[in-house]
């Protein structure tokens, strides 16, 4: 039986979990981005199983449709939004999912809060640089400013925590936020997403994608945030309008933004949030831990190994 195994970037898929149920596999393991009509079909050509990294590559209806040999399609994580799940039932293709990733992508967040709030890669850059000017920024504190969470699932939750240790006015908004969790959380329930946007100076994204948060901030939305405001986003591109996002930074309008994850994945070399100097961007490493990775990848080998003895795997419905 052949695996194949994508976007393996630090190589750590064969490293993080015991294979040796499936020593007599094929298995193969791609460290780099494979797109459609650059390299992908072939790699995946003859796989009865296929392991997908997250949401790095699509497989809608047409895509698994170039499959005939998969039979099993393993996404790590819960979920995964890539997926045509549809029309992989339909092609007699099981889906099935991984234990999800913790809070690491909460953490991230919040880090790429403190490094806009202190300038830290600016520092640390001229620091290694042997800068002539000591200290070139002149950096915020987070106490006693305002927080806005949008979406307040378990990551959303997390987010405010952080926000309540480090002494900031925690506010939240989400559609299925009720008084309840809110109070628990120590947090200011705010009725809608005008109201949350216009008092926050920080506004950290912890929705899903959906048709109804598909560019739930676009350039009506941005401007109602206080000038010099932060964004950070290490939930879903989409729920930002892109180019309204970086008319908003390079206006001035917002002051920063801290970003984990974009439209297109590798992001291109010539895309302003590779050069803007108001956006630390980093490369989607939300879930990229030692600690995630252990609970992927035996993930995987399970799933793989059930599937194969004909026991329940964790199957993902449309």
């Amino acid at each position: 039986m052949r695996i194949a195994i994508l976007d393996d970037y630090q190589r750590q898929a064969m490293a993080m979990a015991d294979w040796s149920e499936l020593n007599d596999c094929d298995i193969r393991v791609s460290d780099r981005h494979l797109r459609y009509g650059e390299g992908l079909e072939g790699f995946l050509s003859g796989a009865e199983v296929v392991v997908a990294m997250r949401e790095r590559t699509p497989f809608d209806d047409r895509t698994l449709a170039m499959l005939p040999d998969l039979r099993l399609l393993v996404t790590t994580g819960a979920s995964n939004a890539a997926i045509d799940l549809v029309a992989a039932q339909r092609l007699g293709i099981t889906v099935c999912g991984t234990p999800g990733g913790g809070i690491a992508t909460a953490e991230l967040a919040f880090g790429l809060l403190l490094s806009l709030m202190r300038h830290i890669p600016t520092e640390v850059a001229g620091l290694r640089a042997g800068n002539p000017q000591w200290q070139q920024t002149l950096g915020r504190e987070l106490a006693g400013r305002s927080l806005g969470i949008l979406g307040f699932g378990r990551l959303g939750q997390a987010m405010a925590g952080y926000g309540r240790a480090f002494g900031m006015q925690v506010r939240a908004w989400s559609r299925s936020l009720d008084a309840r969790t809110a109070a628990e959380a120590g947090v200011t329930q705010v009725p809608d997403l005008a109201s949350v946007l216009a008092t926050s100076e920080v506004i950290s994204l912890h929705l899903p994608l959906t048709p109804a948060t598909h560019n739930l901030l676009g350039a009506v939305e941005l401007g109602l945030l206080p000038k010099g405001a932060l964004l950070i986003n290490t939930a879903r591109a989409g729920l930002v309008d892109e180019h309204a996002l970086i008319d908003a930074l390079q206006s001035g309008h917002l002051g920063g933004a801290g970003l984990d994850v974009y439209l297109t994945e590798p992001l291109e070399l010539g895309h302003p949030f590779r050069s803007l100097p108001n956006v630390i961007a980093t490369p989607h490493l939300g879930y990229v831990t030692e600690e995630t990775y252990r609970r992927y990848f035996p993930g995987v080998v399970e799933a793989i190994t059930c599937w194969r003895a004909g026991r329940s795997v964790r199957v993902l419905i449309p």
